[in-house]
């Protein structure tokens, strides 16, 4: 059986690895780390299709390491254990052992300790991929002792430079707006374009390649970059439907920007934003909730996070509607702006010792709990701003 194209174009060398200049480019430090031959347990961090499983198989083969390789979601310590094993003996004959661990972040706390002794040790050299934040998903003490990248999604040049060789090796004769599209509509993954080419292909058979053949490939019929305008044109969408509280209309762009393959935890932290900025003291609870979701988002995932974005979303559209502390927090930046670092009143100022008390700091303080209606009539602002009332006039 013919072998994937994804698995069959995967680079064996420096030399042929795309992406990531930041990491492995002539200035990047992992480079530095191959060259000398003294590589650092890791975790990578980034998207799927970002080159993690690729340059991890480099590494080693650079290195000549013994490679071996764990599924976070279907092995655990008994494969680890016979790793192990395996490692002792090449440490005995100075052979480095590189384990890589695909989604190290399903490990739970307990196998991801059963690993730490043997990184500290240096019996393995660990390297973790993850599409989580290794901060909320890597027990500290393994984190501590690895070195982490952050992988970027594929551009769009990257993703159609090994387009153009799979072109060559498939014998497929095509356009630079086709390649253009299959990048763009692969949003960085760069695996599922080479994939969906190679179903584009098969569909196409003897025919010419066209954007219907390659949308039924990668039945993906959405026009979305995640840079680009249509982005920032749809998240708008969404928050101006909020405003004007249409739920149907909200539900719609967010649900557009999920099915583009829009990373939920921005549209989260986007809903977090609008709770404060037009919902505020309205309904407090809104913002209690935005916050639930996006840690609902975080722990469930695509696509079941889908609907929880969904329930926010009616909820904030259909709650009651004020902008009262987002504009007293910009009526407060612009005085800070104008007036620079005002001294905080005399009375307000603490007085720790008795020089600071000769000199004025507290006098005449009000403690308003010793006061008629629990309220003192004392001003709070520095002299260049007395009166001023940024919550009364910030009211709607």
């Amino acid at each position: 059986m013919d072998q994937p194209l994804a698995f069959r174009m995967r680079p064996i060398s420096l030399d042929e690895f795309v992406g990531q200049h930041d990491i492995v480019g002539e200035k990047g430090p992992l480079k530095s780390f191959i060259e000398s031959g003294s590589i650092p347990s890791m975790v990578f961090w980034g998207p799927p299709g970002s080159g993690k499983t690729t340059l991890a198989e480099i590494i080693a083969q650079t290195v000549q390491a013994d490679f071996h390789r764990l599924s976070a979601v279907t092995e655990g310590k008994d494969a680890l254990k016979k790793i192990i094993e395996i490692a002792r003996v090449n440490a005995e004959i100075n052979k480095k052992t590189i384990l890589f661990i695909d989604e190290i972040h399903r490990w739970n706390k307990a196998q991801q300790d059963a690993l730490l002794p043997f990184v500290e040790q240096g019996i393995v050299t660990l390297i973790g991929a993850t599409t989580e934040n290794p901060s909320f998903t890597v027990i500290s003490p393994l984190l501590s002792r690895s070195r982490v990248f952050i992988f970027k999604e594929h551009t769009v040049a990257d993703i159609k430079t090994r387009l153009l060789k799979a072109c060559a090796l498939l014998n497929v004769a095509t356009t630079d707006e086709l390649l253009t599209y299959i990048a763009e509509l692969a949003n960085g993954d760069m695996r599922f374009a080479l994939t969906s080419f190679e179903l584009a292909a098969q569909l196409a058979g003897k025919k010419k390649l066209t954007k219907e053949i390659i949308e039924a490939a990668m039945q993906k019929f959405l026009r979305y970059d995640k840079l680009g305008e249509e982005h920032y044109n749809i998240i708008s969408a969404v928050h101006k439907s909020l405003r004007t509280s249409n739920p149907s209309a909200a539900v719609y762009w967010i649900v557009r920007m999920l099915a583009a393959g829009e990373d939920p935890l921005y549209i989260a932290r986007r809903l977090v934003r609008f709770a404060s900025e037009d919902i505020g003291n309205a309904q407090p609870n809104a913002l209690l909730l935005a916050n639930q979701v996006f840690e609902t988002c975080k722990t469930l995932g695509m696509p079941e996070c889908g609907v929880a974005l969904v329930q926010l979303a009616e909820y904030l559209a259909k709650a009651p509607k004020n902008n009262s502390a987002y504009v007293a927090y910009q009526k407060a930046t612009e005085d800070i702006k104008k007036f620079g670092n005002l001294p905080v009143p005399l009375h307000f100022r603490n007085a720790p010792t008795k020089f600071m008390k000769e000199i004025g700091y507290g006098k005449g303080y009000q403690y308003d709990h010793d006061v008629a209606g629990k309220k003192a009539d004392q001003e709070c602002f520095p002299d260049e701003l007395k009166g001023q009332n940024y919550y009364e006039e910030t009211q709607r």
